[in-house]
């Protein structure tokens, strides 16, 4: 006689059920009452930890949202200067630039054909736009005054640039290119806050050019407080094929426009060079550099500073 206690029950096959009635129970399990394979305990813990979850950081990204702004200033920069990304050394920029990044710093035109300058001119028209069109600024350029060395602009104020000053350098005179003496601007580019530290008549650097000291030294002393332009060919051939360059309406970028503040209707100061007789079907390089004590020039390759290099090839 067999003990009850170590009875063991046959193994019973499981019913075997259709792929409809899986389904279902899957989706509805009538006997463990579990909806799509848990309980409604279960699904209710876990609903419970994902609205709690995504509630916080809803919050979390809320109260950034909310908190950076009042850590910021939309005029000033957080970090000025050497603790800044620019940094407080100032490079050059030119205009026209070509949109293709194939052809880099090129501007190479046909004189003659009006439709392949005029690529360029638009260019130049669509830069120039709010230096012409006060109304174009923020604030509509209310705020902008004439300034000269002995005024300063007030607070709140900014000093504006007359381009009827860059003539022949105009958009009524295509600036020049149609006439095979292009004008291409040159503007400094802009750091909050920074103060250029001139030169006067006394210490002018070696390596300055002789023509750029002669201007400095003819300079009207009450105008000396200018951050400097100079430019040039970078080979002898490229001098020799470059010709007169012609500064327009000076040499230099005037000191009242500074410091930069991001102030309503501020417009970086400009100089329009005039290639008055460039050599044509001569690829020539260009180099301008900016001179002032507290600008720090390097033309290493990938590693430009203070300055800037263009190309222009007039066919």
């Amino acid at each position: 006689m067999h003990n009850s206690s170590t009875y063991e029950f046959p193994y019973v096959k499981p019913e075997r059920l259709r792929w409809s009635e899986n389904v279902r129970k899957e989706i509805w399990n009538a006997e463990t009452h579990e909806f799509l394979g848990r309980t409604a305990k279960s699904w209710g813990g876990i609903l419970t930890f994902y609205v709690i979850f995504f509630s916080a950081l809803a919050a979390l990204f809320a109260i950034c949202m909310k908190g950076m702004p009042l850590s910021m200033d939309d005029r000033r920069p957080k970090y000025l200067m050497d603790n800044g990304v620019i940094g407080s050394n100032p490079g050059l920029g030119f205009r026209p630039i070509s949109e293709n990044v194939k052809a880099g710093a090129l501007i190479w035109y046909q004189a003659a054909n009006e439709s392949n300058y005029r690529h360029w001119t638009d260019q130049l028209d669509k830069f120039l736009e709010p230096y012409r069109i006060a109304q174009k600024l923020p604030g509509g350029g209310k705020n902008q005054q004439v300034c000269d060395f002995e005024t300063s602009p007030a607070e709140g104020k900014v000093c504006a640039v007359d381009v009827k000053r860059f003539e022949p350098c105009t958009s009524e005179m295509g600036y020049g290119y149609n006439r095979s003496a292009p004008c291409i601007f040159i503007k400094l580019n802009k750091i909050y806050d920074w103060v250029p530290d001139y030169y006067d008549k006394s210490n002018l650097p070696k390596e300055m050019p002789a023509d750029l000291k002669n201007h400095i030294l003819a300079t009207d002393p009450k105008e000396l407080n200018q951050v400097w332009v100079s430019c040039r060919g970078e080979s002898p051939a490229d001098r020799e094929n470059l010709g007169p360059i012609k500064y327009i309406p000076s040499q230099g970028f005037p000191g009242y426009y500074y410091p930069y503040r991001n102030v309503n209707g501020y417009l970086s100061p400009l100089i329009a060079l005039h290639l008055a007789r460039p050599h044509l079907n001569s690829l020539i390089n260009i180099e301008c550099r900016a001179w002032a004590k507290n600008i720090i020039y390097s033309n290493m390759l990938g590693h430009r500073e203070g300055s800037v290099h263009f190309e222009v090839m007039i066919d």
